[in-house]
């Protein structure tokens, strides 16, 4: 499958912090030496059924973005939700109707993290999907008033180019909170931390991303560039 991608991200600072038992934490970036090897990304945890990709989203799901957002140490942004504190995810969100994708990405990104210094650098052309289980799915769809089993969404991926202190969890203001603490996570502590349903998803998604986030300069393949 290929990737849209746009941008780069750089090489000139790389975390090799591997502890997440401290959660909740701002992790810094450790600058290492020019000499020192780029360290490798290794999925060490068990992998799930694999995600299914779709070209439209399919009928009965929610159409969702969901974000990557990277930061200069290739680390990636997750938050634990005030209501279920025991699992870590990007941030995501419901894409209005007839809203183009990537704006909505840029919203839901602003609005849940506050964050609007953020570069675009690729996105995922196939839609992924996951179901509810049974207690999620009524809930959602009381509080929706809907009847979805699940949720389509469209990945997109983000280079982070502000300062730490602009992000807040209190969001933009237009929308209740959702996050109560953040970090930035090696892409495997993200496939581990995330709850279960989602983690077939998230594991497609760093699949796809990762040449990204652990390469130097991406090839642009952004047709509207052309």
């Amino acid at each position: 499958m290929a990737v849209k991608a746009s941008g780069f991200i750089g090489k000139s600072a790389v975390s090799v912090h591997l502890d997440c038992c401290s959660f909740p934490v701002k992790l810094s970036c450790l600058k290492l030496p020019v000499s020192s090897p780029k360290p490798l990304v290794v999925l060490s945890v068990a992998l799930s059924p694999p995600a299914i990709t779709f070209e439209s989203p399919p009928v009965g799901y929610r159409k969702n973005v969901g974000i990557c957002l990277v930061s200069p140490c290739r680390k990636i942004f997750t938050a634990s939700k005030i209501h279920v504190p025991d699992t870590w995810q990007m941030p995501q969100g419901g894409a209005d109707e007839g809203e183009d994708l990537r704006n909505a990405a840029f919203r839901e990104l602003r609005e849940e993290t506050g964050v609007t210094s953020a570069e675009f650098i690729a996105e995922i052309p196939n839609w992924l999907t996951y179901d509810f289980p049974r207690d999620v799915k009524d809930k959602l769809n009381r509080k929706w008033r809907t009847s979805y089993k699940g949720q389509a969404q469209k990945w997109f991926l983000f280079k982070f180019t502000g300062e730490e202190e602009e992000i807040n969890l209190l969001g933009d203001g237009t929308a209740k909170p959702e996050f109560k603490v953040w970090s930035w996570m090696l892409p495997e502590q993200v496939i581990e931390h995330a709850v279960y349903f989602k983690r077939p998803v998230y594991e497609h998604v760093i699949k796809q991303f990762n040449p990204y986030i652990m390469d130097g300069e991406v090839v642009s393949m952004d047709s509207s560039k052309d």
